[in-house]
């Protein structure tokens, strides 16, 4: 088993990384024809930089459009952070200060987490419009979500797996020395889950976490009397 997960996280972090960084570049290759910032919008580019960090932070567009949504999507990502914050544990050596000082945070953001993934995937069901749009593939990726922080919850207050030798087991792979994984079949669940996780993430709708930095909508200033916006594409034609 030890060598099926070796396998399976390297092969799931290739996965990651290169799909993500495909899908990035697309992003920064494909041309916003219009300017179409969403008004209110900043008019410098400062301004556009701070508004970036407000909705990446605090989710500022969704606060103002629905409360209720915006409550559960910032506990989730909120809770989410401070548990892989936790988990770089298991990556450090020694460990980093102020990751230690968010292991008991971190503990109980698990909790908080299946909190607002409860919430974000009931409204799926409770409410009409959404629940006409919702896809197979949404659901399935909240449960996917669901799953490993069930399982990890459960190695953490039910069912204990030798966490050093997870940790050996991991500060192995970085270092191309494998090391044995500790026979556990809830462990086993969880990173059969968070490997899943990895693999599909530059596939999914998941990528709107780095999809958020590319939006039109978002990134734009709204000086279209004071500077001509011209897609490249579009100026080359011009200059031809």
């Amino acid at each position: 088993m030890s060598l099926f997960f070796a396998l399976l996280f390297y092969a799931a972090a290739v996965i990651f990384i290169a799909g993500l960084g495909i899908k990035i570049v697309d992003y920064v290759r494909t041309p916003a024809p219009l300017k179409i910032p969403t008004t209110p919008a900043p008019i410098s580019a400062g301004g556009v930089w701070l508004r970036m960090l407000r909705e990446a932070m605090l989710f500022e567009s969704l606060f103002k459009s629905n409360l209720w949504l915006w409550a559960f999507g910032i506990l989730f990502h909120g809770a989410l952070l401070l548990v892989l914050i936790r988990h770089l544990r298991y990556f450090t050596e020694p460990v980093w200060f102020w990751v230690g000082w968010a292991q008991p945070f971190g503990l109980y953001a698990g909790f908080a987490m299946l909190a607002g993934l409860a919430g974000l995937w009931g409204r799926r069901f409770l409410v009409e419009r959404v629940r006409y749009i919702s896809t197979p593939s949404d659901h399935l990726m909240l449960a996917l979500l669901a799953g490993i922080g069930l399982s990890g919850l459960g190695m953490k207050f039910i069912a204990h797996t030798d966490i050093v030798a997870v940790k050996a087991f991991f500060l192995g792979l970085m270092r191309f020395d494998l090391q044995p994984l500790p026979s556990h079949p809830g462990l086993y669940v969880h990173l059969l889950l968070v490997a899943l996780l990895l693999i599909i993430f530059p596939f999914s709708k998941l990528l709107h976490a780095p999809g958020l930095f590319f939006s039109p909508t978002r990134n734009q200033a709204d000086d279209p009397r004071e500077k001509r916006h011209l897609a490249p594409w579009a100026a080359e034609l011009e200059r031809s």
